[in-house]
């Protein structure tokens, strides 16, 4: 009754069908049945399971093995594409019918309602050529969907069927293309959308308390976070809904989100099942995700749906922002009252605090998320549904109420005349830049210890998400803009001149004030990036008194910016240099430059050339400094750009020469060589793309140094302890990612033959002869002999390594053979442990090395070489991977090319394989299948040669060879 993965390759498409309605008969003959005892309830579930993996079987990819199989037949997200000699079977609407009935019968067992809610997910999900035109799939959608209704509407859903219901509304929608969907009849389509939405309400109300209860199995979340991709799907299609048409359904999702998120009694939050409120303290791990990350996929989804409803949602947000602004002004006020009137007195009770911070928690994510996109790589634009919504009302809107209102962020905005003629969006920005004023004024009353440090990370979180998209707005990026936006935000305007003034004394007082919190210190830090990253801001950034004194103040290490830890003070760092980079005359800039990196260079000189600095090198405070200016010098290096790289590359040049004598200095002390080094990885990574042939010559021969120092030091050293296994694992990390740094110039390279230095310095690079072949053999040289297989169970460390080696085979393939006998052995050694023992990842890796180095020996046809063994001690790993063991099958085509390649330098041996491998069948059927496709796999390319043509008519036959037979001899 229960077949096992590979009796997939025995049945053909007939039996499989016939075993489908053979089953199909047996479900309904049970489902007719009133009551069901105990061994009848077992066949009927066997023969469920038995319809789900027919079903299952029909959509896979024919080349997996048993162990795939099962991985996809645990899936619920399942894609069924049956050929057309299964329409008659799957088209009748009375099998889908069967499965609604089956699943309303025994959808209270739960393991019996995930097989039938499985084969209904693949139902939903039927595609290809099994449709022979629109009408059929609009007719089948139709009778699904009314399937779908008869059997959720007006029941209360179990906890084993919501994700179930979850995964085929999805297929439903992700599926069947816009068109069918629209032209199934218009009241069935309305009762769709309408059951979507009273579901996802349903579920993200499960999902809060699942949420509050704890609970290990989030099966309503996952539910929930299906639905909210579905309707993604649907609101971003314009070209087959009008706009508004989703508006009313993204209200009540909207609206349902914001109720879950905020606290009694006006919301949800924290409320049991009974209604009672859970009142246990929460213990906040520090390990936990911030929400904004655990949630981005969410919040993305409510914040698109806020968009499509601007008109409700926006004016909502600020409503309930200015209110719990105004609630917290209040509380604080009280605490202040209380302690003024009994310093003394006991603990006061924060419950109403917390929820406040709360509830502005998650009012501020949301509204984050509506007002802007993530935008990694790309410039951020203001959402269109936003620009349309404030172009729309910009004619009811007094411009210099809205400037008086965004400038007050100290005055309710109700108590400003005319409050209710102001652009709603920034009437939005102006709640959250009085959140931030609320904070700065109980900072300046003594009130630290009240406030609430994610309540701070949320504000400079949002403000860093808004500057980068609306401040100083380019006007050139659209269509059209709206005009409160350009008044307020614009390039040369005040509000743009007001805001930036604000932003920066908002960061300033929060590294004085939360130096010790350091997530919060750093999402500050990031504001201030932010602000000086694009050079229209920078140039409003300096025009303030803050910024410079920040830049003195942070040169001469005072408190409290000393306090700051090292990721938030190289942060800093990259943000004054980038400041460097505005708009100035001449003498500002230089009297900039001597303000800011002249005291760097200054005290690292003074400390590094005492005569008794051997001796006192291990001091703290000598320590302290040398750790400073390292993570200076990586800040500098990553506010690297094309127009600021000659200045950067020729300061830290100096720093280098002086690093490298630190190395020796600092031997013992892991942590320092571990910084030093990541000096040199993070020039590499910003700078190394674009220097000139003579200014990388420098910077190869300074790592050559680097690591000459490194091995003169390592090498043959005693690691016993762990923390000492640690510490070579960041090294040896750092180094990996230095090599792959500098291999990248062979990939991407800016460079102008030093044109961008012209200038800086003259001079060529005279009869150098170092290259990066030279520096990254050197260093695999140096780092081959330290890997041990303990190491590579760190997974980045093992992935940097089989990285670095794929690289250097692609780029120096000519090199390999070259290289020493141990190290060549330990290189391939190392590509036959990443095919057989690691992941899927670096086994893809491995294969991708072996293609060049194949292509190599072909080239010098020394078939006595090592090189020209070892490819074929790869053939037959190859050949056995593809033909023998089960693999992901995104390896195939990365297989495949490794293996064409081996094959044409190895012809004989193929053939060997391949009659060694049938004359141990002893099965006929298979001997024949075999012997026809191996028959084929080469015949499009006999003799096959390393001809771009044939290759690609080889892995052409490769993918029928594998649909074939992949997986027929596959073992455990």
């Amino acid at each position: 009754m229960e077949f096992h993965g590979n009796c997939k390759r025995i049945f053909q498409e007939d039996d499989l069908r016939q075993i489908f309605m053979l089953t199909v008969e047996v479900l309904q003959e049970f489902s007719r049945r009133e009551n069901l005892n105990a061994q009848m309830s077992s066949v009927f579930q066997r023969y469920l399971a038995l319809a789900n993996q027919v079903l299952s079987w029909n959509f896979l990819p024919p080349n997996l093995g048993r162990h795939y199989i099962a991985m996809f037949e645990s899936s619920q997200n399942v894609m069924l594409k049956p050929t057309e000699s299964w329409r008659e079977t799957l088209l009748d609407s009375r099998v889908m019918e069967l499965f609604f009935t089956v699943h309303r019968k025994i959808r209270e067992d739960t393991d019996m309602a995930q097989d039938s809610l499985q084969c209904l997910a693949q139902l939903a999900s039927l595609h290809g050529p099994i449709f022979p035109d629109e009408g059929s799939q609009v007719d089948y959608l139709a009778h699904f969907i009314e399937g779908l209704l008869n059997t959720i509407n007006g029941i209360e859903i179990e906890d084993s069927e919501a994700v179930g219901i979850s995964s085929i509304i999805s297929n439903l929608i992700t599926v069947f293309p816009r068109n069918i969907l629209t032209a199934i009849p218009s009241e069935l389509f309305s009762s769709f959308v309408n059951c979507l939405t009273h579901l996802t309400c349903s579920f993200g109300r499960s999902a809060a308390l699942e949420e509050v209860l704890d609970k290990d199995d989030m099966v309503y979340m996952e539910a929930y976070d299906k639905l909210l991709e579905s309707w993604l799907t649907l609101v971003q299609d314009d070209k087959h809904f009008h706009k508004g048409f989703f508006t009313q359904h993204a209200v009540q999702v909207f609206n349902s989100y914001i109720q879950c998120h905020l606290a009694a009694p006006d919301g949800t939050r924290n409320l049991t099942a009974n209604g009672v409120a859970s009142r246990e303290e929460e213990e906040i791990s520090e390990l936990q995700e911030d929400d904004r990350d655990q949630f981005s996929d969410q919040l993305a989804s409510v914040g698109m749906l806020g968009r499509i409803a601007a008109e409700h949602c926006i004016p909502l947000l600020t409503s309930l922002l200015e209110d719990r602004v105004t609630r917290l002004h209040g509380q604080l006020q009280r605490h202040q009252q209380q302690l003024l009137a009994s310093p003394g007195s006991g603990s006061i009770d924060n419950k109403v605090l917390d929820d406040l911070y709360e509830d502005i928690h998650w009012l501020i994510l949301v509204t984050g998320y509506l007002l802007a996109n993530d935008t990694q790589g790309e410039t951020p634009l203001i959402p269109p549904e936003v620009m349309e919504y404030s172009i729309k009302h910009s004619t009811e809107v007094d411009i210099n109420t809205t400037l008086q209102i965004l400038g007050s962020p100290g005055e309710k905005a109700s108590s400003i005349p005319g409050y209710n003629r102001t652009d709603s969006v920034i009437r939005l920005l102006s709640a959250i830049l009085r959140v931030s004023e609320v904070e700065s004024r109980a900072i300046r009353a003594n009130l630290t210890h009240l406030l609430s440090p994610q309540m701070g990370k949320d504000i400079v979180w949002f403000l860093k998400r808004w500057a980068k998209t609306y401040l100083l707005v380019d006007e050139k990026l659209y269509d059209q803009i709206s005009l409160p936006f350009n008044t307020a935000f614009g390039a040369d305007t005040e509000g743009s001149q007001w805001i930036v003034g604000y932003l920066l004394e908002k960061v300033i007082s929060n590294l004085a004030v939360w130096s010790s919190e350091q997530d919060l210190a750093n999402d500050t830090v990031q504001l201030l990036v932010t602000l000086v990253e694009r050079r229209e801001r920078a140039n409003l950034v300096i025009q303030c008194e803050n910024w410079w004194n920040l830049a003195k103040q942070f040169a001469r290490r005072s408190p409290p910016l000393h306090y700051l830890s090292s990721s938030v003070q190289r942060t800093l760092m990259k943000a004054l240099v980038l400041g460097g980079f505005a708009h100035m005359d001449t003498e500002t800039k230089q009297q900039y430059w001597t303000e800011v990196l002249q005291p760097l260079q200054q005290r690292f000189l003074n400390v590094i050339n005492q005569e008794n600095f051997q001796q006192i090198c291990q001091e703290e405070e000598v320590k302290q400094e040398i750790t400073a200016t390292l993570e200076a010098l990586c800040g500098i290096a990553e506010a690297t750009q094309i127009d600021n790289v000659a200045i950067l590359f020729n300061f830290l040049m100096d720093f280098l020469n002086n690093c490298i004598g630190l190395m020796e200095v600092y031997k013992n002390t892991p942590e320092t060589v571990n910084l030093i080094i990541e000096v040199f990885v993070e020039v590499a990574h910003k700078q190394i793309c674009y220097l000139g042939e003579a200014k990388a010559m420098n910077l190869y021969e300074a790592c050559l140094t680097l690591l000459q120092v490194y091995s003169k030091n390592n090498l043959g050293r005693q690691r016993i302890d762990v923390t000492a296994e640690e510490d070579q694992y960041q090294d040896l990390l750092l180094i990996m990612e230095l090599l792959t740094n500098l291999l990248s110039k062979e990939f991407i390279d800016f460079s102008d033959t030093d044109e961008v230095f012209r200038g800086h310095e003259p001079g060529q690079a005279a009869n150098r002869s170092v290259s990066a072949a030279d520096v990254v053999l050197y260093g695999v040289n140096l780092v081959l002999p330290l890997m041990s297989q303990d190491l590579l169970k760190f997974p980045s460390l093992c992935n940097q390594y089989y990285k670095l080696i794929t690289f250097i085979c692609e780029i120096f393939p000519e090199k390999i053979p070259q290289l020493p006998e141990d190290l060549f052995k330990s290189l391939m050694y190392s590509l036959e442990l990443g095919m057989s023992s690691m992941s899927s990842e670096v086994c893809q890796l491995c294969l991708e090395a072996l293609t060049p180095l194949a292509e190599q020996c072909a080239k010098a046809q020394e078939t006595d070489s090592s090189l020209f063994l070892a490819t074929r001690h790869f053939l037959k790993m190859v050949f056995d991977m593809l033909v023998l063991q089960k693999h992901n099958t995104e390896m195939t085509t990365a297989a495949g090319e490794a293996f064409y390649t081996l094959v044409c330098l190895h012809q004989a041996e193929y053939s060997e394989l391949v009659e060694t491998l049938l004359s141990s069948q002893q099965d006929p059927v298979i001997y024949q299948r075999l012997a026809d496709a191996f028959n084929k796999l080469t015949a499009s390319s006999t003799p096959p040669t390393l001809d771009r043509k044939q290759k690609m008519a080889f892995l052409k036959s490769l993918e029928e060879f594998m649909a074939n037979v992949g997986g027929l001899l596959c073992v455990k």
